[in-house]
């Protein structure tokens, strides 16, 4: 068995213990090993060994049955035991409910006991109370104060509070009998307090706050407690105010006593607001009226700089105040200190606010104009001015003498940005400065302001001038300035439509003034791109009026028949190659003159005409063969020049014109293959018959019999 013990080892794998039991059996060894393997021995040696294990697990299982029933006996036990805890736990409550009832009944029978003392005791102390108050009011009648209360100095706390109830006491006996006596403890009372207050005050200087509480305390029940309050108050602020900014000193000022005024008074919220109110309405007061009727009625810029930075810093520490305890409304409290000290400035802030804007912008402008030698010209107004606007929108005739700029266009980016920062200003001051109701209505007048100036006075300006300054479609060399001016216009805009939304949006966004801002802007706007459409319209007709000219002056008729066609050396004429060097730069000039879709606009109008421009030319002459295919190196030169505006329309005109060119020298046999072409088949038989009929060679019969 021992040996059987020996072969189980942790942990049990089956496998491994059949395979311990053979290699320990003699003869049971498959390979290797002195003796060879002898099954009946190893078959001997398995019953042998299952029968220990069956003696084995025997042994076990009555081990098991044992350790069973003993477990079993020990938790009846346990259940014994723990039934019997339960009975003396109960009957340990039941005596704890017994004693708390006999604690409950003492209880109650002392406290009886002592409202039945207190009830005893306390007529007891009033009535010896008021026989201590009889003595001292009899050392009143004598007019002799006897009691060491009263003569020594150390008791004044003692004294204090005997005072004040005979005080009271006084108040109500009958003044002919009692007036000398009366008189008495008024003056005692009166000095009394006089001493509290000194007292109290020295305790200050010296830094000693319990002194200053216990003094305080006793003060609280006198009438001059407020007198000591004020006290207080004013050597607080004894040094205070060293610094050259008086918010800080005033911030720093009430941050001090707010730490000590808790450990002095009974009531330091109501300390703490009566020192922030003497502080407004004495010293910051004082401080803002130096500060604006100096310069209130001589200088309007620096008065409404000085308001808004004394409105603001004032603002800031009444934020910085809202931290401390001041009652129950510190928000209305504060507000109504500040409107105390600003009140007589704000009432007319607007109207200070426009008339220096008006004044500033109005001088801005003029200044500029001075620098530039020019004498403003009056634009006219009204039903005249309305019925030639009106004329010159639909005919785009230049209505009035053309005015000379020498390519100024009278608009200035500086002038712009002067006027936009001092209305920026103006917006920042209006936003802090207006009553929240009247923040819309005051925003819209400043907006007014700058739309009057800027918009009106400046651009519009600029616009009119360069409207009067674009030459005739029919002159000579003339030079085109308005596209400067539209450029300058565009930047200008951006700058204004930019603030309108960043400063002015957000101080209308919820008023009924925003759809009256919104409607004015939209007002200017089209105003101004009315007088742009006009002004860029007329531009492009003198562009036109220049090629036509450059064409009219360059071009000949030898050019498309020449007299000898053989010794023709030129690619193409003289005059496209100066109209597409004029095209180009007008291109480039347009580009940079404008942004987005206007750009594309602007040049597929410029595109056609040009177009129009070369096909009407084109219709001027006849062509012989080798005219014909200069007239198309022409076409294509142009095409190429078309291809710069990067307009799909203006580059299909030009190929189709060069298409139709082609019918310039294409062989009479082929014209009818040419016109029903791809790029021709959709054109009106006319357009072509007029092309053909350009040839020279158009009139004899067998052209006339194809074409036909």
């Amino acid at each position: 068995m021992a040996t059987t013990a020996e072969l189980f080892e942790e942990p049990f794998v089956a496998d491994e213990y059949i395979e311990r039991l053979v290699w320990r059996t003699p003869g049971g060894g498959s390979r290797g090993g002195s003796e060879a393997f002898d099954p009946k021995r190893l078959l001997e040696e398995f019953v042998n060994h299952i029968q220990e294990l069956q003696i084995m697990d025997e042994r076990i299982q009555r081990k098991v049955e044992k350790l069973e029933q003993q477990c079993q006996k020990e938790a009846k036990e346990f259940a014994r035991k723990v039934q019997e805890l339960q009975k003396s736990n109960q009957v340990a409550f039941q005596h704890f409910q017994e004693l708390d009832e006999h604690i409950s009944y003492v209880a109650t029978k002392v406290c009886h006991l002592g409202d039945q003392l207190e009830g005893v005791n306390t007529p007891r102390q009033r009535a010896v109370e008021a026989q201590k108050l009889m003595k001292y009011f009899n050392e009143f009648l004598d007019g002799e104060l006897k009691s060491d209360v009263f003569t020594n100095s150390e008791k004044i706390k003692e004294a204090a509070d005997i005072i004040q109830k005979l005080h009271l006491i006084a108040q109500e006996l009958p003044f002919d009998r009692f007036s000398e006596v009366k008189s008495k403890i008024a003056s005692k009372y009166h000095d009394l307090e006089c001493q509290l207050i000194q007292e109290f005050t020295s305790a200050q200087r010296r830094g000693e706050i319990s002194r200053m509480r216990e003094v305080a305390a006793v003060l609280l029940h006198f009438k001059g407690y407020s007198h000591c309050v004020d006290v207080y108050i004013k050597q607080c602020q004894e040094g205070a105010y060293l610094r050259n900014d008086i918010f800080e000193d005033a911030a720093i000022l009430c941050q001090r006593v707010n730490k000590q005024v808790g450990d002095i008074f009974s009531n330091p919220e109501t300390v703490l607001a009566k020192l922030i109110q003497n502080v407004f309405e004495i010293k910051l007061q004082s401080f803002v009226k130096d500060q604006l009727e100096e310069c209130r009625r001589s200088d309007a810029e620096q008065y409404l700089k000085n308001l808004y930075d004394l409105y603001t810093r004032t603002t800031n520490l009444s934020s910085k105040l809202m931290e401390f305890n001041l009652g129950t409304d510190k928000q209305t409290f504060l507000s109504k200190l500040i409107k105390s000290i600003f009140i007589s400035y704000l009432e007319n802030y607007i109207e200070v606010e426009t008339g220096y804007l008006k004044s500033r912008s109005a001088m801005i402008l003029q200044r500029y104009y001075d620098s530039k030698n020019h004498q403003k010209r009056s634009i006219g107004t009204g039903g005249i001015q309305d019925l030639k606007e009106r004329i010159r929108q639909r005919t785009n005739l230049p209505l009035g003498p053309s005015i000379d700029t020498h390519g100024e266009t009278f608009l200035s980016q500086e002038v712009v940005v002067n006027l936009l920062q001092e209305t920026k200003q103006a917006f920042e001051r209006c936003h802090r400065l207006s009553d929240p109701s009247d923040l819309p209505r005051n925003a819209f007048r400043i907006f007014t302001i700058l739309v009057e100036f800027l918009c009106i006075e400046h651009i519009d300006y600029a616009l009119e001038t360069g409207l009067a300054g674009i030459p005739s479609s029919d002159s000579r060399n003339a030079n085109l300035y308005f596209l400067d001016v539209v450029h300058q216009a565009n930047t200008i805009f951006h700058l204004f439509d930019k603030q309108f939304n960043d400063h002015l949006m957000p101080l209308i966004s919820s008023s009924p003034k925003l759809s009256e801002c919104l409607q004015k802007k939209k007002e200017i706007i089209e105003q101004m791109e009315m007088k742009l459409d006009t002004g860029i319209d007329r531009t492009l007709n003198c562009m036109i009026g220049q090629m036509k000219h450059i064409l009219a002056a360059e071009q000949k008729k030898t050019d498309f028949k020449p007299e000898d066609e053989n010794n023709v050396l030129i690619q193409y004429t003289n005059a496209c190659v100066k109209v597409c060097a004029y095209v180009r730069k007008q291109v480039e000039k347009i580009k940079n003159s404008m942004d987005g879709k206007n750009v594309d606009t602007v040049l597929m109008e410029l595109g056609v005409r040009f177009h129009r421009l070369i096909y009407e030319h084109l219709q001027q002459y006849s062509y012989s063969c080798m005219g014909g295919m200069l007239a198309i190196c022409d076409v294509a030169e142009y095409r190429k020049c078309a291809k710069d505006f990067k307009i799909p329309l203006v580059l299909q005109l030009f190929d189709t014109l060069h298409a139709l060119c082609n019918l310039l020298v294409v062989a009479p046999d082929n014209l009818k293959q040419v016109c029903s072409g791809e790029q021709l088949a959709n054109l009106d038989k006319t357009i072509l018959h007029s092309f053909v009929q350009l040839r020279a060679d158009y009139r004899s019969a067998r052209l006339a019999r194809h074409f036909s």
